[in-house]
């Protein structure tokens, strides 16, 4: 399915993009200049409409919420604790299986949909922590073990998903600036995660949320289209938290590490461990993302599921 999906797509880029079509780099003769400046305007003022809103919400699951500290942040909001001095000598990291509270697993029906958000959001993790820590597996000895529990998502309207695909991915075509994501039907997630040291301890723990926005989330055809894509968002502000010992400020601006990049194109993982949460889709699950193709298409159950 997701082939035929592509090659339809590509083929249609292919006849759009002849010599004797318009090219995407500039407007159709047709538009005056004055439609030029209305579309751009109108482009960036959706792009400044659209984000979901989400709130921190508590799932009751931490050790302890007392050492947390007010909410910060504006794309992704959260609410943090780090004990550095303790995690500085930390060596092994495992992970738990991400869990659903009651009230999030209600509002997405589809188990096999709560348990590729919950794999994708492990996997980014495993593979994100592997610049620090030697990961193992659930259960066995390791110095810190790491929890995590969704508790809110906002389903993803899957008409408007396709509707957004289609106008955006259409006017990028023929126009300099394609119109950016509509501002409804956004999806949105909301995590709470710990890790804990072998004596049950808290040493970090992260109440956060996150909403989609028009221009940083691709749409995608799918329920949990923008909770898949926000789930490594978390994993990586999380992953940051540890590995620096101290509450993560600003935009992330280092370079990926080898293996990240080895693993990001669906390689095999720094360590066993990460694979229990299978491969990423690399380049494939990036095309399928711009055309706005459902993450099922891509993403595969690892063999050793966790779920």
């Amino acid at each position: 399915m997701l082939r035929q999906f592509l090659a339809a797509t590509f083929a249609r880029d292919h006849r759009r993009r002849r010599p004797d079509r318009v090219h995407s780099n500039s407007f159709p003769s047709s538009l005056s200049r004055a439609s030029k400046t209305i579309f751009i305007a109108l482009s960036l003022a959706l792009a400044a409409a659209g984000c979901s809103s989400v709130p921190l919400k508590e799932g009751g699951t931490l050790t302890s919420y007392s050492n947390l500290g007010a909410p910060k942040g504006k794309l992704s909001k959260s609410r943090v604790y780090v004990d550095g001095l303790s995690l500085a000598p930390m060596k092994t990291v495992a992970i738990e299986p991400t869990r659903f509270a009651f009230s999030a697993a209600s509002r997405i029906k589809s188990p096999d949909d709560r348990a590729m958000v919950s794999n994708a959001l492990d996997r980014a993790l495993c593979i994100s922590l592997s610049d620090r820590y030697q990961m193992v597996q659930p259960g066995a000895p390791a110095d810190l073990t790491v929890r995590s529990v969704v508790t809110d998502i906002v389903p993803t309207s899957k008409t408007m998903a396709g509707v957004s695909t289609v106008v955006t991915v259409g006017t990028g075509f023929v126009l300099p600036v394609g119109v950016p994501r509509l501002p409804v039907g956004l999806g949105g997630l909301a995590v709470e995660a710990e890790a804990v040291d072998k004596s049950g301890a808290q040493r970090a723990a992260m109440v956060w949320a996150r909403g989609a926005n028009s221009l940083q989330n691709n749409p995608r055809v799918s329920q949990v289209g923008d909770a898949y894509g926000l789930a490594a968002k978390f994993s990586g502000e999380f992953s940051r938290m540890l590995i620096a010992g101290k509450e993560p400020k600003g935009l992330d601006l280092s370079l990926p590490s080898g293996q990240r990049v080895k693993s990001w194109f669906g390689g095999k993982p720094k360590y066993v461990a990460c694979d229990a949460f299978g491969r990423e889709p690399g380049l494939i699950g990036a095309v399928a993302a711009k055309y706005g193709a459902p993450p099922q298409w891509t993403e595969k159950k690892p063999k050793a599921s966790a779920y």
